[in-house]
């Protein structure tokens, strides 16, 4: 059984690849004919980012609709390839179901949407900083997400219990729902910081992913185990054409909409006290800008880094670009494997 199970996974994890690589040209041609460029924060409200990135611009961004639209497209596929014409190969690789990964696709697809408004804003310099919606505005609406992701689990799947490891099991009651609504947040807008680099987002999040697959896998999720890796697969194509110089960049139809998906898949795994090591360098880059912003406002507009989150830091001390990026994907990868190790430790 765990052999076939074991297929099905790596089957899926190439069809994903595949999927994304072939799809890839036709969507870099979109994306550059309509010149879909990202727009550079303006020198006055982030004047070392606009320095060090002004090349970039005109970059074409919403690279990110590779990843989920792939992941929406093998999962439409699989199941109604199935439903409607009986073909039997669909039907052993249908990763849908209720209680495993219609709320992770849902709130995938939703969040990338809601992205997809925020970069075309950025793209049309709609907004304030250069473009975008303003950030009082994506709050409320990740929050949104997060409160029906919460409505799910509370009321639908009677979750309300947190394992912390080693210690044991916790009923928390309704005090599930504002947990799992920071949670949501705090890590969509965290992997939405690291977006800053070429392949930095999306290397930091194949690993994350990956471990999660492994994860599910272990407690007997195998249809979120497949939807993991059919989102790592997706990740590995992109990658491809999203290391520096990047063809395009992810913006935040991918990262928001691939955070808020993390966060749900910890919350489904009751992993969530092992997603900050998982997930290091995202809470590593979140709390760079919380430091620098409590330091401005306490010192008198003193700064502890030259730039946040700290990627634009060791950009600004000269480090190059694809020696930050491929010294964080070290630090992932250690950390992640950190946090496998402690889970099947406390397993």
């Amino acid at each position: 059984m765990d052999v076939l199970i074991i297929t099905k996974i790596f089957t899926l994890a190439t069809l994903s690849f595949a999927i994304a690589f072939l799809m890839t040209p036709a969507l870099t041609r979109f994306l550059y004919r309509f010149k879909l460029g990202k727009q550079i924060r303006d020198s006055k409200s982030a004047p070392t980012v606009s320095r060090l990135h002004k090349s970039k611009s005109g970059t074409p961004t919403m690279g990110g609709i590779l990843v989920w639209l792939t992941v929406l497209i093998l999962a439409l596929a699989l199941r109604y390839g199935y439903k409607l014409f009986g073909w039997e190969s669909f039907g052993y690789l249908d990763f849908l179901s209720r209680p495993q990964t219609f709320l992770p696709l849902g709130v995938l697809v939703a969040s990338a949407i809601v992205g997809l408004v925020d970069d075309w804003f950025n793209v049309k310099r709609i907004g304030p900083h250069g473009g975008g919606l303003a950030m009082r505005h994506r709050l409320l609406i990740y929050m949104a997400i997060a409160m029906v992701g919460a409505w799910w689990f509370y009321s639908k799947l009677e979750w309300d219990l947190i394992h912390v490891p080693f210690i044991g099991n916790f009923n928390i009651g309704p005090w599930y729902i504002p947990l799992f609504i920071f949670i949501i947040v705090a890590t969509s807008f965290s992997v939405n910081e690291t977006d800053g680099l070429d392949g930095l987002a999306g290397g930091t999040l194949l690993a994350a992913f990956t471990a999660y697959a492994a994860i599910a896998f272990v407690q007997g999720k195998t249809d979120l185990a497949s939807f993991c890796v059919v989102i790592a697969g997706a990740l590995l194509a992109f990658l491809w054409f999203n290391i520096n110089p990047a063809r395009f960049f992810m913006g935040d139809t991918g990262a928001m909409s691939l955070g808020v998906t993390l966060g749900v898949i910890a919350m489904l795994t009751n992993t969530v006290f092992l997603l900050p090591l998982i997930g290091f360098v995202f809470m590593l880059e979140s709390f760079s800008v919380i430091v620098q912003v409590i330091s401005k406002k306490l010192r008198h507009g003193k700064k502890i880094f030259k730039a946040a989150p700290i990627h634009h830091h060791f950009e600004a001390i000269g480090w190059s670009e694809p020696k930050i990026v491929m010294r964080f994907w070290i630090i992932s990868a250690v950390t992640t494997l950190l946090g496998l190790i402690l889970f099947l430790i406390d397993k």
